[in-house]
């Protein structure tokens, strides 16, 4: 497993790496996204889903009561999901998440780390870390990360 290291000092600065990091996780199928409440887990899917085309920055809002959002691009469908309020096996399913999984999908999963098959199943882990009012310390590690 690689780990990348990456600080961005503003919002814009963690949305042009997002936009960045898409050409890396072009061949990911599930990328878990780690950090506290406020640590830029959206901002950064803003970049990305531009960088796959699914979607304009003001687009990408954050699934926190609805879950799920999809976001269709001419390649990969997006899938940014939240499981903050999700808490047993069975919630879990009733997601149908493996229903969202195939070739042309990439799931963006924030507190994934709650189940264990996700961290079992995951491509690449991105932890985000607050180091200021709107610094950010971003890892990125998986096979994925060069």
């Amino acid at each position: 497993m690689e780990t990348r290291e990456f600080t961005t000092h503003s919002p814009e600065e963690t949305i042009a790496l997002g936009r960045e990091l898409a050409n890396t996780l072009a061949t990911a199928r599930l990328v878990l996204l780690r950090g506290e409440l406020g640590a830029g887990k959206t901002t950064l899917v803003k970049g990305i889903a531009e960088g796959f085309k699914a979607a304009s920055q003001e687009d990408v809002t954050s699934p926190t009561f609805t879950l799920v959002h999809e976001y269709r691009g001419p390649e990969v469908n997006l899938y940014h999901i939240d499981l903050y309020r999700v808490d047993t096996p069975r919630q879990l399913e009733t997601l149908g998440l493996d229903d969202l999984m195939g070739e042309n999908s990439l799931l963006l999963i924030e507190w994934g780390e709650k189940f264990a098959r996700f961290v079992r199943e995951r491509d690449v882990e991105i932890a985000l870390e607050r180091t200021g009012e709107n610094g950010r310390r971003i890892r990125v590690t998986g096979k994925n990360a060069d």
